[in-house]
């Protein structure tokens, strides 16, 4: 049987149609285009997927926040006696990175009934020598370690900054578990709410942020999740590109597949930008947590995770330092945030905004020191490659004591606020603006600058630094910086004169040696160099003990001339002042140094003579504790150990009874102390107690004239920071000034500057170098001419007048005391016959001199 099919002709048109398209030049050319762009977006996306792969490896290999060196604080020590609490020592470990009965690699602690139990760990800056420290009633009472009992006993140093190569940063790094919820669901609420959810990129998030940006023709929304943050901080430029955002979704997936969300989130955490701190960036929440609340980051509350959290959008525009307002209402966007989320309820949310912003005091050169780091990064990368430091880990431990640090920050921050009143009180003035019209005006000027510099007298370790006002404002290091250095120059001319005593130079001088003080002019080869005093007043014959303290320009000239210019300035130079020429301007300061460079030249005085160079680096050491550079300061002896003592003595006149007496004894600072006040263009101080040296300058940047005196801004500066300082227990015993062997202390009558005998009841105590002291006694000048003597003012040089709260100027143009009036000579005689009341005299340290000479 034969079956027929029929079978169906296909359609010609779509024959043609296929026939035509393949036919086609432009779609077989669009075809390959598509294809060969298809084989190049797989090549490309393959190339940069296995080059990041790599990159993330690398870069998550390992600790990922390690690779940087640190830079330490001193040691504390803890002394038998000293005042310490079990959680005082407790919280001093923490904050060097022990841990309580943990494993930290630093060491542990274990808190006792009566003391405390510390274990040094492998990576110690000590030897891991373990120690029980015992207290009874708030005072240590033993420290026993392995060897037995221990007069004292280090503590680990505090961290005061990582070393980076890019910038310095501070940061504590936390696990995730250590991270409170708070916080992470105050981060999710307002940066990433689905973080827990997406796999890197937050598409449908990101197409909101474009509409809502085209919408409204400006960029407004973000779209990143944390995971691209992450990726854009660790590797991208923060260039705003299309390339650059396709590579950072890319990085994002790349991370989500290799980390878990919880370690995602803990690299978030340590390594987030949250603001800066004078120089220093806060790197993640542990850090922000101390740096903002001074807290830890588990004792934060529900208000302040919601400030932290805020603040990431942009850290510098929303400062709750500097934008308080911004910060809060920030803060409570984050709030309300967490409400949406379910993280919180709105009672707590409302709870929580009703509290005020509490914020740790912004001072940061109390706890960041940033002049001080400058200087150290300087010191470094002179004997080391930074990029070596940072990748070996190096750990860097510095001279800075971060309690005296506090108190030189504070003590600058409260004597600038009494210049600045200075200063502006100057500035004001009453202007005629019209018939019978006045105005009150203040002239413009530059704002008073700062810099302080504390060292140990005696090791040359630089123990607090200020260099300037506001290190945000300005680096330039004023502690650094050169400037005229007025009358705190002055002890190096009165030094050179008494080392006559012991070199064999002829005249001798001592402190009781004669001075004239009068209007002189003075040649120098072709040139004349005229001084003046404060107000042109001199005092005629005075000794030089009283030429010192009252900072007598023409008096301290003379000496120079007198001893030799040269030998003035051959000393200055083996103290560490280099730029001084042996000319009469030079007897006055007029040559320039540093801060620094005066600090370490006051070590003369303060140390028996011997010059120690300054120091801000005691050792470095690699991430496992081998030492790798140990730095020491260099001695040169400068002076005899008898000179140094006389001069500290002579210097203490000037606390005591001269120029210095109502900043620094008026302010309440009682401990032995021997200084020079200085004022140039500038003002300075420089003084010494038997365990800590300071030198303090105030001044204007542009070398515009200050017109006020060392006495009236930088040596109340000086006393308020010894006070504070005199306050801390490793500072607190500063005694007598040791008189070295040689030296003796002798009874001087005021008048005649004479041994003092019963019938010269008018004395003074002075320094001699044995061998040098006066053999007259005050009776031998006694008599008719004694009686005349005293009778008309004529026995002898001027005394001491008493302090008072007007220190007078001692720049080299205007300087010196602003004696009392003269009295007339029936003043004299009638003074005979009248008991004239004495004023009060000063309060009298301990074992300190407090009479000067008349």
């Amino acid at each position: 049987m034969a079956i027929k099919v029929k079978i169906p002709k296909r359609n010609r048109s779509a024959k043609m149609g296929r026939g035509v398209a393949g036919r086609d030049p432009v779609v077989r050319m669009a075809l390959l285009a598509f294809l060969i762009l298809a084989i190049a977006a797989s090549a490309c996306f393959t190339y940069y997927y296995i080059k990041y792969d790599r990159i993330i490896e690398q870069r998550f290999r390992g600790a990922v926040f390690s690779s940087s060196a640190r830079i330490y604080a001193i040691p504390r020590s803890v002394k038998v006696g000293e005042s310490w609490t079990s959680r005082e020592l407790a919280a001093q470990l923490q904050r060097a990175g022990y841990t309580e009965n943990g494993n930290s690699p630093l060491g542990s602690y274990r808190i006792l009934r009566d003391g405390i139990e510390i274990k040094p760990g492998p990576q110690s800056y000590h030897s891991p020598e373990p120690a029980t420290i015992r207290i009874e009633g708030q005072v240590v009472s033993s420290v026993t370690g392995k060897s037995g009992e221990l007069a004292a006993y280090e503590l680990e140093p505090q961290m005061v900054t990582a070393f980076d190569v890019e910038q310095r940063a501070k940061r504590q790094v936390v696990k995730y578990d250590q991270i409170p919820k708070v916080m992470v669901d105050a981060v999710l609420a307002i940066e990433d709410r689905r973080f827990f959810q997406h796999s890197g990129v937050n598409f449908w998030r990101m197409a909101e942020a474009a509409w809502i940006d085209f919408m409204h023709e400006r960029h407004e929304q973000g779209g990143s999740t944390l995971t691209m943050q992450l990726s854009r901080g660790f590797f991208l430029t923060p260039q705003k590109t299309i390339r650059r955002k396709l590579i950072e979704m890319l990085i994002a997936e790349l991370m989500e597949q290799k980390f878990s969300k919880q370690q995602i989130f803990e690299f978030y955490a340590n390594w987030v930008d949250l603001g800066q701190r004078g120089s220093f960036t806060i790197s993640g929440f542990a850090q922000a947590s101390r740096a903002y609340f001074n807290k830890d980051l588990k004792d934060i509350s529900l208000a302040e995770a919601a400030l932290l959290a805020g603040i990431i959008q942009r850290p510098s525009y929303l400062s709750p330092y500097r934008h308080p307002d911004r910060a809060l209402e920030r803060r409570n966007l984050v709030l309300d945030s967490m409400v949406e989320t379910h993280a919180i309820t709105r009672a707590a949310a409302d709870s929580a905004k009703a509290t005020p912003l509490k914020l740790a005091p912004p001072n940061v050169e109390a706890s960041d020191a940033p002049y001080f780091v400058d200087l150290v990064r300087d010191t470094l990368t002179s004997r080391f490659n930074e990029r070596e430091l940072n990748e070996q880990s190096y750990r860097i431990y510095t001279t800075l004591d971060p309690d005296l640090q506090k108190a030189a920050a504070q003590a600058v921050e409260d004597g600038m606020k009494l210049v600045d009143e200075q200063v502006t009180r100057r500035r004001t003035k009453r202007m005629k603006v019209g018939k019978n019209k006045y105005e009150t005006k203040v002239e413009p000027g530059p704002q008073a600058q700062v810099a302080l510099v504390a060292m140990n007298p005696h090791t040359g370790e630089v123990l607090a630094l200020v260099g300037g006002r506001n290190y945000g404002v300005s680096q330039l290091n004023h502690a650094v910086a050169k400037r005229p250095t007025g009358s705190i120059f002055k002890p190096f001319v009165y030094a050179a004169a008494m080392n006559t005593a012991v070199t064999g130079s002829t005249p001798v001088f001592t402190p009781a040696s004669m001075v004239e003080d009068q209007p002189t002019t003075f040649a120098y080869g072709d040139q004349i160099y005229e001084p003046r005093n404060y107000k042109e007043e001199y005092h005629g014959q005075v000794t030089a003990r009283y030429a010192l303290a009252m900072s007598l320009n023409n008096a301290t000239v003379e000496l120079a001339q007198e001893v030799g210019y040269d030998k003035v300035a051959d000393l200055a130079k083996a103290a560490g002042v280099a730029s001084v020429k042996p000319t009469p301007a030079m007897a006055l300061g007029a040559y320039e140094a540093t801060p620094l460079d005066m600090a370490a030249a006051y070590t003369v005085f303060s140390n028996s003579g011997v010059r120690i160079s300054p120091i801000l680096v005691n050792s470095v050491r690699n991430a496992e504790g081998d030492v790798v550079a140990d730095l020491k300061p260099e001695h040169r002896e400068v002076l005899d150990a008898r000179v140094a003592y006389i001069m500290t003595d002579m210097m203490q006149a000037v606390i005591n009874n001269g120029l210095a007496f109502s900043a620094v004894r008026g302010a309440g600072f009682e401990a032995p102390a021997a200084g020079k006040t200085g004022s140039s263009h500038d003002g300075w101080f420089a003084g010494y107690t038997s365990n800590l040296l300071c030198v303090v300058w105030v001044g204007f940047d542009d070398y515009t004239e200050f017109h006020l005196t060392g006495a009236q801004t930088a040596a109340p500066i000086w006393a308020e920071f010894m006070k504070k300082a005199s306050a801390l227990p490793q500072y607190s015993e500063m005694r007598p000034f040791a008189q070295p062997t040689g030296v003796v202390d002798v009874q001087l009558d005021k008048a005649t500057n004479l041994l003092a005998t019963p019938a010269c009841p008018e004395t003074y105590t002075a320094a001699f170098i044995v061998g040098t002291e006066p053999t007259s006694t005050c009776d031998q000048g006694g008599g008719i001419k004694g009686f005349f003597s005293r009778m008309l003012g004529l026995g002898g040089p001027k005394p001491l007048p008493p302090p008072t709260g007007d220190s007078a100027s001692d720049d080299p143009n205007s300087s010196g005391a602003e004696g009392k009036k003269k009295k007339g000579f029936f003043d004299k005689i009638t003074g005979i016959f009248r008991e004239e009341k004495s004023p009060k005299p000063p309060p009298k340290p301990p074992e300190a001199s407090a009479d000067s000479p008349h």
